[in-house]
């Protein structure tokens, strides 16, 4: 069953027929976590040898601070030296250039350069073995992160691909990550991805316009891909791409003009989502229908009544295959509506108690989510089933 939730991107066409694009949806909060399911750590997340690495530094750099400062005041005060040959004496004692001393010691001041000696010339190595060590498991971390990295992307099956770690991009990818969903998103500008590396998300970098970055994310075994770039031009040769390398796949593709939908589409997207018509759609309503977008709201987001709807889908063992809507008590046993049927011919709204739900149907119900988790074990259905 995959469950609907905010009405994510405004209206979407499909062959023509103009309907409206849902995707978001609530997890029950007594199911699973937001688990990344197929994510992975990024590489560069810090670990807790790498944050006790810079605490270290961070320590040792300070104490050698402290002893610069120290020496500096021992000088000016033991020997009487202004503040800068005090200084000097400290850095040209501390790097081991073996200049001898800018004024004569004293004995006092002898002793005093002995401690700085052993002190200072420590911490010097010390820091420089820190720092070492610090880049080292940098390099390493990145290695094997990356390692890491391509083989959960190569395990990847029937998952999502996202080109574009833009603001539609990530909130699918949220979304996704809720469900939780396999995903995997391939973004060309590093630093951006780099943004995002506390999410825990797979993340490849890459041009999706290319065939060898649309093999690295494993496409000839994914179930959907989403062309979420701010470009319509690019989002066009993905989906050109995309379509060619996996004809069965199911693509999404956002589109910034009116204009480039029929382009989209003609190049073999699915369906085409606008973020800036829903965005005046939504606004619209909210002034018309306010108390149906507040339902809505309701209904498909994570505020207000622990309720959700989701679509059901109906397979060949399914118990309630070739019932009516009346006699598989769905209603009444488990306390879930049957909002429409989906099938091959259209959509069947409000459907009658008489009316028969056959294999390959889709049923949108409403309920709360436990109930819904029911209907779906009982209709057995997989936990995550294909679209329509």
């Amino acid at each position: 069953m995959h469950t609907l939730a905010a009405q994510l991107t405004g209206t979407a066409r499909n062959g023509g027929q103009s309907y409206t694009h849902w995707s978001r949806g609530k997890l029950d909060r007594r199911s699973r976590p937001a688990l990344d399911v197929g994510t992975s750590e990024r590489w560069n997340v810090p670990n807790d040898g790498t944050m006790r690495t810079s605490r270290n530094l961070k320590f040792l750099v300070a104490a050698l601070a402290f002893v610069v400062g120290l020496g500096t005041l021992g000088f000016h005060y033991i020997e009487g030296w202004p503040w800068f040959d005090g200084f000097y004496m400290v850095i040209t004692t501390l790097t081991t250039i073996g200049y001898e001393e800018i004024h004569p010691l004293s004995h006092a001041g002898r002793v005093f350069n002995i401690f700085i000696i052993l002190g200072g010339v420590s911490l010097v190595f010390l820091v420089i073995g820190s720092l070492t060590q610090a880049l080292l498991e940098f390099e390493l971390q990145n290695f094997f992160g990356r390692r890491r990295m391509e083989r959960d992307i190569g395990r990847l099956t029937g998952h999502y691909i996202i080109c574009g770690a833009g603001r539609v991009g990530r909130s699918a990818a949220r979304e996704l990550a809720r469900r939780p969903a396999q995903f995997v998103i391939i973004e060309n500008n590093e630093a951006k991805a780099q943004k995002f590396a506390g999410e825990k998300w797979l993340m490849l970098i890459g041009d999706a316009t290319q065939e060898q970055t649309l093999r690295a994310a494993q496409i000839d075994r994914a179930r959907g891909l989403v062309a979420a770039t701010t470009t319509d031009a690019t989002n066009l040769y993905i989906v050109l791409t995309a379509r060619s390398l996996n004809p069965s796949l199911r693509i999404i593709a956002r589109a910034s003009e009116e204009m480039a939908e029929k382009h989209l589409l003609s190049a073999g997207a699915d369906s085409v989502v606008s973020p800036y018509i829903f965005a005046g759609q939504r606004i619209a309503h909210s002034f018309l229908r306010p108390h149906v977008v507040s339902f809505l709201d309701t209904a498909t987001t994570h505020l207000g009544m622990d309720l959700e709807i989701g679509q059901v889908p109906i397979n060949l063992r399914s118990p309630f295959a070739g019932k009516t809507i009346e006699n598989s008590r769905i209603r009444q046993d488990r306390g879930v509506i049957i909002l429409a049927i989906k099938r091959e011919t259209g959509m069947r709204f409000n459907p009658a108690p008489d009316d028969r739900i056959e294999a390959g149907d889709f049923l949108i119900a409403m309920g709360e989510p436990h109930q819904l988790r029911e209907l779906e074990q009982t209709a057995g259905s997989e936990p995550f089933g294909s679209e329509p």
